[in-house]
Formats: structure tokens, C-alpha cells, sequence
């Protein structure tokens, strides 16, 4: 009787032990870490980054007064595709394997779940996109007549950390969407349409003249314009920012609702 007794208490002792946080975290690095489709994606987001950067920096050699830090960072409008991509394929891929019953039953507080993706892909996002810009920099430099003012964090470090910031806001958005959808070609979609195509279809709307300029001021904040504004230097940085974050919060906040009230 003492023996049986004994084994509940070591078994919910083990179980506390292995549910920690700190070995959720750990988990699910190294989830992220091994699959492909991350290295494909961080890879394409490097490549996608220095090439333009490149391109952009021998374009801009013969104008004066282009600032050298929009050559690393104009780049986002097209990574940051690759980015919500990212982010929606972590959570739409342990769907369509079964991994997330097999995670959830790991760990049944699924708020936890949900933050331990998060904060993830966050570090994952930001390292990739902290290296990138330093090796965008190194290279671009000797085409550039006038390289980055350092003394000035407006002009430099400030437009880069916002830069970082709105690289991990994009795969938030994507693994909010991906928790809210599940599959894989549907979160892809939306991200995809939150970020590339509202902003076309928004755009339109300046030909529609006075009566639709009020949509064509919604799309300030759209998280592509936001993060745009931000990382120009010495644009207003309160309500972008503030529409940036949201942008982040609101998808999570939708796959948490999601995450909870749904079976896996």
C-alpha cells in the first residue's frame, strides 16, 4: 500500500518538472529549430534581404542625400511576406500532423502553448533579422557614397530596432492567423492578404476621389504602412507603434480564443 501510494506523487512530481515553462520554451525550439521549411524560410529572408539591399545600394550610389539605413531596410516589404508566412506554418503544420494533440496533452494550459510559440519565433525572427541586417550593411557599404550616420540613432540604430520589431510583429500576425485557421493554405492566404493585397486594394481607392478618402486613410494602419512609417527616419513613432503592436496582438489574441473553445 505504501509503494502504490508513493507512485502518484512521484508520477505528478515528474509531470510538474517536465511542464515548466522553461522546458516548454525549450520544446518547442527545438521544434522549430528542426524543421525544414524554418531554414527554407529564414534562408529565402536573408537571401531576399542582402540581394535587394544590393540592388537598391547601386541604384542609390549616384543620389545624394538617400539615406543609407532605408537601404537596409526597404528590403521588409518583401520579406516580411516570408515572415507572416513563417509564422503561420510553425502552428498550421503541427495541425496537419497531429502534433498539437500530442503538445496540448504535454501541456493542457493552452495559453502557455500559445505564448512558448511565441515567444519562439520572436527570438528565432528577431536573431535571423539582427544578422541579416549586419551582413546587408558590410556589403552595401563600399557602394554608397555616404554610409550610416551612427552618431545619430534616429538616423541609424532607432529606424533598425523598429525595423527588427515589425520583422517579428509579421510572424506574430501569421502564427495568430495560423492558431485561428489551422490550415495551412488558409493562413497563408489571409497573411498574405493582410499584408500584400489589402494594401493594393486600399491604394486603389485614390482614384476613387473625396467620398472613399476616408478608406485610403484606414490604410495607415495597415501593418505594412505602419511598419513603414516607423522605420523611416524621423517619422512619428506613438501611433505607428501602437498600430504595429496591435497588429501583433489582436491575431494572438483571436488564436488564444480559438486555441481554447476548439478541439484539437
Amino acid at each position: 500500500m505504501t509503494a502504490l501510494a508513493a507512485a502518484p506523487t512521484h508520477a505528478a512530481h515528474h509531470a510538474a518538472h517536465r511542464l515548466s515553462f522553461a522546458h516548454l520554451l525549450r520544446s518547442e525550439a527545438i521544434k522549430v529549430l528542426t524543421l525544414r521549411s524554418t531554414w527554407w524560410s529564414l534562408g529565402i529572408t536573408a537571401a531576399l534581404s542582402i540581394g535587394v539591399a544590393l540592388m537598391i545600394a547601386a541604384a542609390a550610389a549616384d543620389y545624394d542625400g538617400f539615406a543609407a539605413v532605408n537601404v537596409v531596410l526597404m528590403p521588409t516589404q518583401f520579406t516580411m511576406l516570408v515572415a507572416g508566412i513563417l509564422g503561420a506554418i510553425v502552428v498550421t503544420g503541427e495541425y496537419s500532423t497531429g502534433m498539437i494533440r500530442s503538445t496540448l496533452t504535454a501541456q493542457p494550459r493552452r495559453g502557455a502553448v500559445l505564448l512558448s510559440k511565441a515567444v519562439v519565433v520572436s527570438l528565432v525572427m528577431a536573431a535571423t533579422t539582427v544578422v541579416t541586417y549586419a551582413a546587408a550593411i558590410l556589403l552595401t557599404a563600399p557602394l554608397l557614397t555616404t554610409g550610416i550616420d551612427w552618431s545619430d540613432p534616429a538616423q541609424s540604430t532607432v529606424p533598425l530596432l523598429f525595423g527588427v520589431l515589425s520583422m517579428v510583429v509579421f510572424t506574430l500576425l501569421g502564427l495568430g492567423l495560423g492558431f485561428v485557421i489551422r490550415a495551412g493554405a488558409g493562413a497563408i492566404a489571409a497573411t498574405v492578404g493582410v499584408l500584400f493585397v489589402l494594401p493594393i486594394v486600399v491604394s486603389l481607392f485614390t482614384f476613387g476621389g473625396p467620398n472613399w478618402q476616408w478608406l485610403v486613410e484606414l490604410g495607415a494602419y495597415l501593418p505594412s504602412s505602419a511598419a513603414s512609417d516607423l522605420t523611416t527616419p524621423g517619422a512619428e513613432i506613438g501611433a505607428n507603434l501602437v498600430t504595429l503592436l496591435a497588429w501583433a496582438a489582436g491575431p494572438l489574441l483571436l488564436g488564444w480564443v480559438a486555441l481554447r473553445s476548439r478541439d484539437a
